[in-house]
């Protein structure tokens, strides 16, 4: 994987950045890789792009989801910023489940949908009236949730998850405040 990490002081004022660390990190926690790139102090102008380019093999990467993670220092208040769009490293095709499955049942406020398996994510539609705050276990052991989201001005919306592995048999669907729900993985 080849980029760069551009910087640029839009509002028009000069900055001081420090750049601490950057790596790829596996969405799940389970890894962060360093990118390699040496921490550095830089200034950055106003209107101004500062490219930082870096390569990363990616023959390191175990398959799930990743991004790019940089900490920084800008003017002295620290951040940790994801750069881009999260990108998956593909699971072989023999070891994901796919199908889809109707849930069809409420926990409290939110109603669940179709559970549909795909061969790089797991995806369940709900209906509520605003994103609910999620957990997911697969037989028992947490399953790592993408992202939860939800569109404006309707009640619908998606929870995005790892794809469920075929050694899975069960999925457990727990809103906060509610009992969980379990359903059998098609």
């Amino acid at each position: 994987m080849k980029g760069a990490f551009v910087m640029r002081a839009a509002d028009g004022d000069p900055h001081q950045l420090r750049l601490e660390d950057a790596r790829v990190a596996e969405v799940g926690g389970r890894a962060r890789l360093p990118l390699g790139i040496d921490a550095a102090v830089l200034d950055v102008a106003p209107n101004l792009d500062l490219f930082i380019p870096f390569e990363f093999p990616t023959t390191e990467l175990e398959a799930g989801w990743y991004r790019l993670e940089c900490e920084i220092v800008i003017d002295g208040s620290p951040a940790v910023v994801h750069p881009g769009d999260r990108f998956a490293m593909p699971w072989p095709r023999a070891a994901v489940r796919k199908g889809q499955v109707t849930i069809g049942k409420r926990a409290g406020d939110v109603r669940l949908g179709d559970l549909e398996c795909a061969a790089d994510h797991l995806q369940i539609d709900y209906e509520a009236t605003k994103a609910p705050r999620v957990k997911l276990s697969a037989d028992g052991a947490s399953h790592p949730v993408l992202d939860v989201e939800h569109e404006d001005g309707t009640s619908a919306g998606r929870i995005l998850a790892y794809p469920a592995l075929r050694t899975q048999d069960r999925l457990a669907i727990e809103v906060k405040g509610e009992p969980p729900i379990e359903i059998t993985l098609p």
